[in-house]
């Protein structure tokens, strides 16, 4: 029974991720609920195996849709997946538990800062580029990816954002180059898990393409109804991730 819960709560995972992110709000609860005595370190390699590939497919169905600029794209897919590593190296030192209580304010103000500006996003005006372009998503994949490797949750909403605020993308475009740099830093969070040895391998293959079959679908959707949706997906997911993170920082 486990397993079917489990493979559908990864399909819809990568149902939601695929559009904006935020897969990991679904997923990694679902893994927790259902496998209670498990090493948490199992669960979260577990969760990478399967949404890496979902992550994967969705950067590939944005590429043949949104126009990607690779020469400052795969450097930046470099820094965050280093980030990943750096962040995955400190968490072995110091415990992540401060942002544990601070996330749910950060992205508060990540929710009234999106509501506030009602055109941010809408349209594709970028404000940058070639090098200065290159310097600032760098900056954003090292930085995020670190998170990501250090603490995790929402990181892939935190991508959207800062392409959105910081280079003028509207929410479609930043989506799709999110999927690129989350991908890059889940990779890096994957090898290091299976190094480790904290993969259950046996389900990663049922997860993965669940995950994959909603990250096709979600990318889809996007790319047919456009920035607009990616947006309300986006505030959707950011109001979840708010609930969900003051929960486990102030009530569990």
């Amino acid at each position: 029974m486990e397993i079917f819960v489990a493979t559908f709560a990864s399909a819809l995972a990568g149902f939601v991720d695929s559009i904006v992110g935020g897969g990991g709000l679904i997923f990694l609860p679902t893994l927790f609920a259902l496998y209670p005595p498990a090493n948490p370190a199992d669960l979260l390699g577990t969760n990478k195996s399967a949404c890496v590939w979902g992550t994967s497919f969705a950067a590939w169905q944005y590429s043949q849709r949104v126009r990607m600029a690779w020469a400052v794209l795969l450097p930046a897919a470099g820094l965050s997946m280093a980030g990943a590593f750096m962040g995955a190296w400190w968490v072995t030192l110091i415990s992540p538990d401060f942002l544990r209580k601070l996330l749910p304010f950060v992205l508060g103000a990540v929710l009234l800062y999106t509501l506030w500006r009602k055109d941010m996003g809408r349209h594709h005006a970028p404000r940058l580029s070639g090098k200065a372009e290159l310097i600032v998503i760098g900056a954003i994949g090292l930085v995020i990816g670190f998170y990501d490797g250090f603490f995790g949750p929402g990181t892939g909403s935190f991508f959207v954002f800062l392409l959105v605020r910081w280079l003028g993308y509207d929410f479609l475009n930043a989506s799709a180059v999110a999927k690129l740099l989350n991908l890059s830093s889940n990779a890096a969070a994957l090898v290091l898990f299976a190094i480790k040895g904290h993969v259950w391998w046996h389900l990663a293959l049922p997860l993965a393409l669940a995950n994959i079959a909603g990250s096709l679908l979600g990318t889809r959707m996007a790319l047919q109804y456009g920035a607009g949706f990616v947006r309300v997906m986006f505030l959707l997911v950011v109001s979840a991730l708010i609930c969900k993170t003051a929960f486990d920082a102030y009530v569990r």
